[in-house]
Formats: structure tokens, C-alpha cells, sequence
């Protein structure tokens, strides 16, 4: 059944992107609706036992009032404040994103949105619900899981049920027992490592860095704790301490003017691949490492997966295989975009959507927030502390458009 009234913008997903763009709306009174499962992702793609790798000062969704932090929510549940050094739990994080949705966007339909079309300057979106409406603006929120990236020599593996994406596991204690060979370097791989290892499954990081690279711990809690000439050296920001972190975090808007390779450089690059400087204990002396090799093949035997690299160890094998090889956006793999809207999006040579400044794709009224938007605006659209400059944007320019 096909309503007959249009509402002003849509908001598709409901994680700390989707949420905060929905939070900034109605701060300007905009009529929307928003639609998804509350921190789905994070629920279901995420393993039991992570930890955020950024900080808690730079772990808030952004709301207009300035009263939904991370740290108003610890308050209000009576936890500790914590601080730079103390990581966290994702399960926290989960119960505050909740928190944030019951507390500022209760307005969140829980559906999902099968198809996005777009005619006449209008959006149609079919629910699976069987409800069908139009909208004069949409906003794509939809996170990391349509962008996970297995790389094609694995995928003789993943056809044999071998191998995966770390984002398909909720809890990595399945493979107790197991021999789990995880390709990566990141955070993802490096975290994942820790966890098989402490589920007493066996697992061997195999990555084509020749060093595994770990954060520097903080030196205290709080930034202004730090002595001044350490903040001098390295000022604080919610990507990190550092000159260059301070610049992706303060001037997102002025890094889509870089070129095309330079910005597709430093969203890869900054802050990766690495792990966190909490891992490091976890990881290093536990788990069996293989740096400096590449991966030529890979094949199933029966029930073993067969890696076969370039380096000092020719083939590893394994029970089963983690890609911890990250995210790549490529708009095709969202799944509910109508091919003439698809055909209508410029896109960057990685498939990503080139936005306007205020997060506007050439599909008009259409918008991109998160991972999405993080070739056009740099690293800091990859983690929550991008949320306020992304809703502030979107919110601006839904606003500026006439009714």
C-alpha cells in the first residue's frame, strides 16, 4: 500500500551516525523519519569482549543540546568516568547507544528498507513491512557491514565456508580448540588474535607489514593532565595526539579539496594499520606472527584451508580463515539503491560517492554520513567522534532547501 503523504527527509540506519543525524533534525525542528534496528550492528558484527580503540572523550554521539555524552550517560548509570586510559567495553558502548536513541530519538522504527528508488525529485523506499513512501531527502547511514572487504585470492575459502570477515562472528569463542589463521594487521586482526588466543583457540597473524605497529599509552587520563610541553609537541585531538591527527580532526571540510589519491591515501593510512596500544600485552609473546609475507593463493583441502604466501613461510594452514582486511566502500554493495539512482551517483575511482559540503551526493536529496562519507571529509568520518561535524552538516543543508 502506497501512502500519499511524503515526509521531508529519511534517515536509514539507526548507529551512532544515523542517530546523531536524526538528534540534529529534530534540533531544528525538521520533520523525519528514521528507520533501522538501534546499534545493530555493533550487537550483532562486533565480538564479545572488544574494546573501542578510541577514547571516551572522543567516543560521544553528537545531539544538539549537548546532554547525551558518553560520559552524561555514565553518570546517569552510576558507572565511573574513566579516561584515556582505560578502553571501552564494547557492551558499554552498545548500552549507550541504546541510552541515546530511548533517551533523545525514540522516534526509531524498527524496519528495514528494502528498496530506494528516486523520480521526479522524489525518493520512493519499500519497507518490509510492505509499506511504500515517499521522501524529499534521504540520509544513508548505513555503517560498515555493507563494505566489509574479503580480498579474491580468498576466495576459493569463503566459497568453502573456510573463510570470513571477522564482522561475522559475534563470539570468536566458537573456535576454542581451532587452528585460525587471521590476514591483517589492523585493529580488527590484532584484537581478533587476542580474543581466539584467550578462548584457547590457536590463532597466527599473517600480515604483509614487516613490523606490527601498537599505539602509544597515554600518559594520562586527561589531555590537559598531560605535561605542556608533551601537549606542545603532540596537542590532543579525538583522533589522537599529533599535529597531523589534529588537522584530520579539526578541518574534515577542507579534506575533500585534496586529490583523489591523497585523499584515498589517508583514509587507508592515518591511524592504520595498527592496533591499539592496549593490545599490545595481549598480543605480543602469545600469538605466533608471520610479518612480512603476502598472500600468492589459497585452497581447500577437505576441511583445511591452505594458505600459500611469499615470504620466509610458504604455507600455513588452518581450520579456519579471519580476513581482517577491513572496509572498502563501493555504494553498488548497500544493496537497496535502484540501478537509476546507482547510474546517477558520482563516484570516486575507490566507488565511493563525492559529496557536496554539506554531505549532498549528485543525486539530489541524497546524503551520506559515516564510513561513506570519509573519502570526501578524511579519516575522523571513520570513528564516532565524526558524528557532530557530519550531523551538523546534514542537518544545515536538509534545513536550507525549501519545503
Amino acid at each position: 500500500m502506497k501512502a500519499d503523504t511524503a515526509v521531508p527527509v529519511t534517515v536509514i540506519g539507526a548507529g551512532p551516525y544515523g542517530l546523531a543525524v536524526a538528534a540534529h533534525l529534530k534540533g531544528r525542528g525538521i520533520p523525519m523519519r528514521i528507520l533501522g534496528e538501534p546499534m545493530d550492528s555493533w550487537r550483532s558484527r562486533m565480538p564479545v569482549g572488544m574494546y573501542l580503540k578510541s577514547t571516551p572523550r572522543a567516543s560521544s554521539i553528537s545531539d544538539p543540546w549537548g546532554r547525551f555524552r558518553l560520559e552524561d550517560y555514565r553518570i546517569q548509570a552510576g558507572r565511573p568516568l574513566g579516561g584515556d586510559q582505560h578502553p571501552i567495553p564494547i557492551e558499554e558502548f552498545i548500552s549507550y547507544g541504546e541510552w541515546f536513541e530511548r533517551t533523545c530519538v525514540p522516534e526509531v522504527e524498527r524496519t528495514k528498507v528494502l528498496r530506494l528508488r528516486y523520480e521526479d525529485g522524489r525518493f520512493t523506499l519499500l519497507l518490509d513491512t510492505g509499506e511504500t513512501f515517499t521522501s524529499a531527502a534521504v540520509v544513508l547511514a548505513t555503517g560498515l557491514q555493507p563494505y566489509a572487504w574479503v580480498p579474491p585470492v580468498l576466495q576459493p575459502l569463503v566459497d568453502a565456508g573456510l573463510a570470513s570477515h571477522p564482522n561475522a562472528h559475534v563470539d570468536l569463542a566458537k573456535f576454542a580448540g581451532q587452528r585460525v589463521a587471521i590476514v591483517g594487521a589492523g585493529q580488527s586482526a590484532l584484537e581478533s588474535a587476542a580474543l581466539l588466543h584467550e578462548a584457547d583457540a590457536r590463532p597466527t597473524v599473517v600480515a604483509r607489514t614487516h613490523e606490527l605497529l601498537f599505539g602509544v599509552p597515554p600518559e594520562t587520563d586527561q589531555d590537559h593532565d598531560r605535561p605542556l610541553t608533551s601537549r606542545l609537541a603532540g596537542p590532543g585531538s579525538p583522533l589522537g595526539p599529533g599535529w597531523g591527527l589534529l588537522a584530520f580532526s579539526r578541518l574534515p571540510a577542507a579534506f575533500r579539496y585534496l586529490p583523489d589519491r591523497r585523499r584515498a591515501r589517508s583514509v587507508r593510512t592515518v591511524l592504520g594499520p595498527a592496533g591499539a596500544w592496549w593490545l599490545r600485552d595481549r598480543v605480543d609473546g602469545r600469538v605466533p606472527v608471520l610479518t612480512g609475507h603476502t598472500l600468492e593463493s589459497s585452497e581447500a583441502d577437505d576441511s583445511t584451508a591452505v594458505l600459500r604466501l611469499l615470504g620466509p613461510t610458504r604455507t600455513v594452514e588452518a581450520d579456519h580463515v579471519l580476513a581482517a582486511t577491513g572496509y572498502r566502500v563501493d555504494v553498488e554493495r548497500i544493496g537497496l539503491l535502484d540501478e537509476p539512482v546507482l547510474r546517477a551517483l558520482r563516484l570516486t575511482p575507490q566507488g565511493a560517492p563525492r559529496l557536496s559540503a554539506g554531505f549532498e551526493s549528485s543525486v539530489p536529496g541524497l546524503y551520506f554520513s559515516g564510513l561513506s562519507a570519509a573519502d570526501s571529509f578524511g579519516p575522523l568520518l571513520r570513528f564516532v567522534a565524526g558524528t557532530g561535524f557530519a550531523a551538523r552538516r546534514i542537518s544545515a543543508a536538509v534545513a536550507s532547501k525549501p519545503r
